[in-house]
């Protein structure tokens, strides 16, 4: 990291927040107000919480912006993982004796719909002397620093990574206080990043498109692998929820076909389109041919999408080629390009919600 530029930085903030004592009042008041909010939820307490009690507790952190309709979002989290689970989980993570390594390995493993923005929002709230914040803001902040190895996507946010950042923004909050800040934490130092560190260059550097050979390849572990195919399969669904469909992940649509996420809708009178969507990390290359085939027993199945990397989509193409009607209904997207452009997307919709156009209860 950069300490001198963090120290420009700082000295500008320091000064700044000191000449706006208004400002100043105005956010160490919404610091206190979430942190008292989130601790107040104990282990007991959260796992006593009612499906209300739970979109209450949600839709207030910061991530939830990108969702014009929240309680779409938390309804989703509590069909996908269950009422029971999804409490036994977050009293783990948020108050668990283990390591923070041990326990954001097991939430993000265990728990569907929740990624690393959400996740560490309820830490820095609940925890603000030890865990940071991590969302697009916070990688700008620190890769203008000059921290190195950012994750650029969640599968890349382990359990490792996150105690590593966070203990980046530690020493972030020390040199905090030797420029004059009172008693910063995790929280303090997440309003530094977000008021001074977002700098013009680095915000639209951010979705320039990679050249090839920068892209990486499906890794080979397991476990990433399988990080990488939840977070590319509920992105996915993501996209088609925010252009109008209705999603679903996991969804059966024919005998003998389940497959990773469905767009659906309905014209007029004329009945349901649905476009299914299977990503690919690891596994059999026929199976996957087999299950999309399968897929199109549905009448109603009118695209079938393939998602891996670009080496893995030009192996399915061969296997694909000669599969009937398959290879005309067939089409390809690279996992790169789903997760850019859900980001771009989550950047629209965020800006859009900032507005306050559509009441949440509408």
């Amino acid at each position: 990291m950069d300490l001198k530029l963090l120290g420009d930085h700082l000295a500008k903030y320091s000064g700044r927040i000191k000449g706006d004592p208004e400002k100043l009042k105005k956010d160490l008041d919404e610091r206190k107000e979430r942190i008292a909010y989130y601790q107040s939820w104990n282990a007991a307490k959260i796992l006593k919480m009612d499906e209300e009690d739970i979109y209450e507790y949600l839709s207030k952190l910061w991530a939830m912006l990108i969702w014009g309709n929240k309680h779409y979002k938390v309804d989703k989290i509590l069909l996908e993982n269950g009422l029971a689970v999804f409490r036994d989980e977050l009293a783990q993570l948020v108050w668990g004796n283990e390591s923070i390594v041990d326990k954001w390995d097991q939430f993000r493993t265990t728990i569907k719909g929740m990624g690393p923005a959400m996740i560490s929002e309820i830490l820095c709230h609940t925890h603000p002397s030890d865990c940071m914040l991590w969302n697009r803001r916070a990688y700008v902040g620190l890769d203008y620093l000059g921290v190195k190895n950012l994750p650029r996507y969640d599968y890349q946010m382990t359990g490792k990574k996150y105690n590593e950042l966070s203990s980046v923004a530690k020493d972030i909050a020390i040199e905090m206080e030797r420029f004059g800040i009172q008693k910063p934490n995790l929280l303090t130092v997440d309003y530094f990043i977000w008021d001074e560190l977002q700098v013009e260059d680095k915000l639209s550097q951010i979705y320039k498109k990679k050249k090839t050979k920068d892209v990486p390849k499906l890794p080979d572990d397991k476990l990433t692998s399988d990080f990488i195919h939840d977070e590319v399969r509920d992105k996915i669904a993501d996209i088609g929820q925010w252009l109008g469909f209705k999603t679903y992940i996991e969804k059966k649509v024919a005998e003998g076909s389940r497959v990773d996420a469905v767009w659906e809708t309905t014209i007029g009178n004329m009945g349901r389109i649905i476009y299914v969507f299977e990503v690919q990390t690891k596994g059999s290359i026929d199976g996957l041919i087999v299950n999309l085939l399968k897929s199109m027993n549905n009448p109603a199945v009118q695209g079938v999408v393939a998602v891996s990397d670009k080496e893995q989509l030009e192996k399915i193409k061969r296997h694909a080629e000669n599969v009937g009607d398959l290879s005309k209904k067939l089409r390809y997207w690279d996992y790169e390009e789903v997760l850019q452009n859900h980001e771009a997307l989550e950047l629209v919709n965020e800006s859009i919600n900032r507005l306050g156009l559509v009441p949440d209860v509408f």
